[in-house]
């Protein structure tokens, strides 16, 4: 699935989507605009105390209020520091409190959302939604907010202050304005699309680094470092010339912004300085003119930037409330979470023990992206303790019945019954906490081979946890490592072969005592020796256990109740291993050949 941005023309249309999030901090939000006001005024009257003394002290020539003037230019200073610290206090914790409660939830969306969300969104899309997402609205919302207010009301204040004192010369300085605005507006486009180009390359680059080191054996493997080194050369010579054209528009545009903020200023001292010849204007407000001339074109500089920021901010407005909006096709009803609580809030008194029956009844199903009937009124009932083996090529399609007993997906039409009730009649929590699911590529977290194991069992001793390594044969594993249940496993177990960590997560299904337990190719990982052992482990894990054994080892589950044999995702036979034999159709077959597979490596290997 293709993820398109979408375009926001105005930052209007996305800001009051955002209030439920700013709600809680209106108040710190409020006295943040307020702050800004009061240090604008501040700032926009300051020039009225240089006309003050130039008027007063020197062209009065005496310094009868020189200590009023003195104190009142340190009170206003003072309050001005003071308006500022709070301001700027006031904006750095509402910027974090809303980076953090927008990450907070979307990450707790994410844990709830149905699987089909995670195969047609990849890694890098939802990550960015979560951090780089959040944290341009929580800079919108703090930030650049407050520069708006600022400079506007700057400006704003700037302007009574010019016509309350002389609205001749407050004319001429303010002919220029619509002129810079243009100026600042068309600049402010050009940069802001060279400013995304040259952001893009640099992602490029970014990418083409990580895959240079990522895959530096594939590169080397390959002979391929000269065509690599070649591309990375193309990319950075495009961003170099992107970036040189880049700043030639910006030297431009503060090199037309600096002259006519010199011919503002110019104007002012050409028909102020007449003024004041003629005695029509002291030269105190003369001097106020010429500090607005030289002040008021950064307003709109900064009030154009920040609005353009904020509109481009939008598409990360509406990206997040898309993702916050995503509601799935798997979900507990209102009624179920009101007797069973959400995956947050679970109500473990409600809970049932779950004893491990489970039918197919009448499902057809297909999943969410796509059209193709994958199982059509398919029926069959697994009864408490019973195995049923999945079983077909690679590609296959054996994944369906086991992610509908899951329910990481619910049927087309048609139930799936746990314990001889619909599976949507009970929480998705209740069913998930009964189940162990050991995957063909085992994951582990972050921490020690003690808080893998824990997460099967959250109480679990360390007796416990030993006496479920012994069972899987992990015990002599654990020997090797050089602090036992407290060595780090380091990112995703990284530090342990794929093996190792197979044989672990089954350990850990081992501690959760399931009564419903699925092993996605669970020896695949693992050599002859190990799988042995795994295989016992599984034998004592499965009994009196309803299971559910995907496999390509048909070796593996020779003695399983049931045997479906998947093809082309759908289920073309079903039986037991004897019964498939006789039939000699696509098991057989599939038999046959790793049959004659392993005897022919027997022969080879002597």
């Amino acid at each position: 699935m293709e993820n398109k941005e979408k375009q926001v023309k105005l930052p209007l249309f996305g800001l009051p989507k955002l209030w439920p999030y700013v709600r809680k901090y209106k108040t710190r939000f409020i006295w943040m605009i307020i702050a800004g006001l009061i240090y604008s005024v501040f700032d926009a009257i300051y020039p009225l105390f240089n006309r003050y003394a130039i008027n007063h002290f020197i062209g009065d020539k005496t310094l009868d209020t020189i200590w009023f003037f003195i104190a009142a230019y340190l009170v206003i200073t003072a309050l001005q520091c003071a308006t500022n610290y709070i301001n700027v206090m006031l904006c750095a914790k509402l910027e974090l409190y809303m980076d953090r409660d927008l990450r907070n939830n979307a990450f707790a969306h994410l844990q709830q959302v149905s699987l089909s969300y995670f195969n047609s969104h990849n890694v890098g899309y939802i990550h960015a939604r979560v951090m780089s997402d959040t944290g341009k609205i929580g800079e919108l919302v703090s930030w650049q907010i407050m520069d708006v207010v600022w400079w506007g009301s700057y400006l704003l204040f700037g302007i009574i202050v010019m016509m309350i004192i002389d609205v001749r010369l407050a004319i001429y300085l303010l002919v220029m304005l619509p002129i810079a605005t243009l100026v600042i507006v068309i600049f402010n486009k050009k940069l802001l699309i060279h400013n995304r180009q040259v952001r893009e390359l640099n992602s490029q680059i970014t990418s083409d680094i990580n895959e240079g080191i990522t895959g530096v054996k594939s590169i080397k493997s390959l002979a391929i470092e000269e065509k690599i080194n070649d591309e990375f050369h193309v990319d950075t010579d495009k961003m170099y010339k992107k970036s040189v054209k880049t700043n030639h528009h910006s030297a431009l545009f503060v090199s037309i912004m600096t002259l006519i903020s010199t011919m503002s200023l110019a104007l002012v001292l050409w028909k102020g300085g007449n003024l004041t010849y003629e005695g029509l204007v002291e030269i105190g407000t003369l001097s106020i003119f010429m500090s607005y001339a030289l002040g008021m074109l950064e307003p709109i500089q900064f009030i154009v930037n920040t609005v353009t920021r904020m509109i481009s901010v939008g598409v990360n407005i509406e990206r997040y409330l898309e993702l916050m909006g995503t509601t799935g096709e798997v979900f507990d009803k209102p009624e179920v979470i009101e007797k069973y609580g959400d995956s947050f809030n679970p109500k473990y008194e409600s809970f049932e023990e779950l004893v491990g029956d489970v039918e197919f009844k009448d499902v057809t199903f297909k999943y969410p992206d796509g059209e193709e009937i994958i199982l059509d009124h398919f029926n069959l009932k697994v009864n408490k303790g019973q195995s049923v083996a999945i079983v077909g090529e690679t590609g296959a399609g054996k994944s369906t019945l086991v992610n509908l007993v899951c329910r990481f997906f619910e049927p087309t039409k048609g139930e799936v019954l746990i314990d001889g009730r619909p599976a949507n009649d009970r929480s998705l929590k209740w069913l998930h906490s009964n189940i162990g699911y050991v995957l063909q590529t085992p994951y582990l977290f972050s921490g020690s081979v003690r808080d893998n194991l824990k997460y099967g069992k959250e109480d679990a001793t360390d007796d416990e946890i030993l006496s479920a390594l012994k069972t899987v044969g992990a015990d002599k594993m654990l020997d090797k490592l050089d602090h036992g249940l407290d060595t780090e496993l380091g990112e995703g177990g990284d530090f342990l072969s794929t093996g190792e960590k197979q044989i672990l997560s089954i350990a850990r299904a081992l501690l959760s005592d399931p009564r419903i337990l699925i092993l996605d190719e669970a020896t695949s990982s693992v050599d002859s020796v190990t799988e042995h052992a795994v295989q016992e482990a599984i034998e004592a894990l499965t009994s009196d256990r309803t299971s559910f054994i995907i496999a390509h080892r048909l070796s593996t589950v020779v003695g399983a109740d049931t045997i479906l044999v998947v093809s082309d995702g759908k289920i073309v036979e079903r039986g037991n291993h004897r019964e498939l034999m006789k039939a000699k159709g696509e098991y057989y077959s599939l038999y046959m050949r790793q049959f004659e597979e392993l005897e022919t490596w027997k022969s080879a290997n002597g």
